[in-house]
């Protein structure tokens, strides 16, 4: 058992990060669901990426807290299984979004013409319904044996453990990391060498009009590109990493709990940032964050 003063500091901690990711994402689905103008293809994705974080931290966060300080399953076999189908399949659709989110970039800035087409609204939507379905039904297979036995690599009562067998491991980390990992460093490489690009074709027409001001505008776009995508790739590496390292390396887990436990709320604390790196920086989601906490949004027409 853990000394009450740090019990009590643990839980200060992470009560503080759950309700800030509940807050966070919370304000990302009210503001893409209430504004009309804001149901665009892209903002669909965001708003499915918005879904999954609230879930992680209103179903996930608390059950990884407790299991975390309390150091003993207290809540029975059916809801230690359960807590790994949901933790796995909110993960899974979490980082899904976040392939599909790249991929809708990668169209709109590369093949900018024909966006419109090949992006549709209702493609969106079939997309993220099949997402979450495959995510559901990928981690189903996965724990299949924990799900029909939830207690069966226990050693003693109050433990909740789940072991994935080599091949179901090695399938779940070229799924789950390795492959989106790729393609979101991919795309958003090529995202970044064609906008700048085409900063630079279009601020070599401006500096042919306006004289020598347009390679420092060329520059700053360079460096805002560089340094958005930048931190969207670093933060997914520095989330993701630490927990599929060990896998990676052929690391057995199973007698560092404290240290797994770590790992697990570094990959979770993924559903806090990613309202900040994918929506709080653009300007629609700050002027709807006015409207959400003046209450405005009550207003009649506020749709609108």
């Amino acid at each position: 058992m853990r000394p009450h003063s740090e019990a009590v500091l643990l839980y200060t901690l992470f009560s503080f990060i759950t309700v800030l990711t509940v807050a966070l994402n919370l304000l990302v689905i009210i503001s893409i669901s209430h504004f009309r103008q804001l149901h665009t293809p892209t903002n669909l994705l965001l708003l499915s990426l918005g879904i999954s974080d609230l879930l992680v931290g209103l179903l996930v966060m608390p059950v990884e807290t407790v299991r975390f300080i309390e150091t003993c399953w207290l809540l029975g076999d059916l809801m230690c299984a359960m807590s790994y189908i949901i933790g796995f399949t909110l993960t899974s659709a979490s980082v899904g979004n976040m392939v599909l989110i790249s991929i809708d970039r990668y169209v709109a800035i590369c093949y900018p013409l024909q966006y419109p087409t090949k992006i549709t609204r209702s493609r969106v939507e079939a997309t993220v319904c099949l997402l979450w379905a495959c995510s559901l039904l990928y981690n189903g297979l996965i724990l299949k044996d924990h799900l029909s036995q939830p207690n069966r690599y226990n050693s003693c009562y109050g433990e909740c453990l789940v072991v994935i067998n080599y091949v179901p491991g090695a399938i779940d980390l070229i799924v789950t990391f390795i492959s989106p990992c790729s393609i979101i460093i991919v795309l958003y490489a090529r995202v970044f060498l064609v906008a700048v690009s085409q900063a630079r074709a279009m601020q070599t027409r401006v500096t042919a009009v306006a004289g020598g001001s347009g390679r420092v505008g060329a520059k700053k776009s360079e460096k805002k590109a560089a340094r958005t995508l930048g931190v969207v790739i670093m933060i997914f590496l520095m989330s993701f990493c630490p927990y599929y390292y060990p896998s990676i390396a052929g690391q057995d887990t199973s007698n560092s709990t404290s240290s797994w436990a770590i790992v697990s709320w570094m990959l979770y604390f993924n559903s806090c940032l990613n309202p900040l790196i994918y929506t709080f920086f653009y300007p629609w989601f700050r002027k709807t964050i006015k409207f959400i906490v003046t209450l405005k949004i009550l207003e009649q027409d506020s749709t609108n």
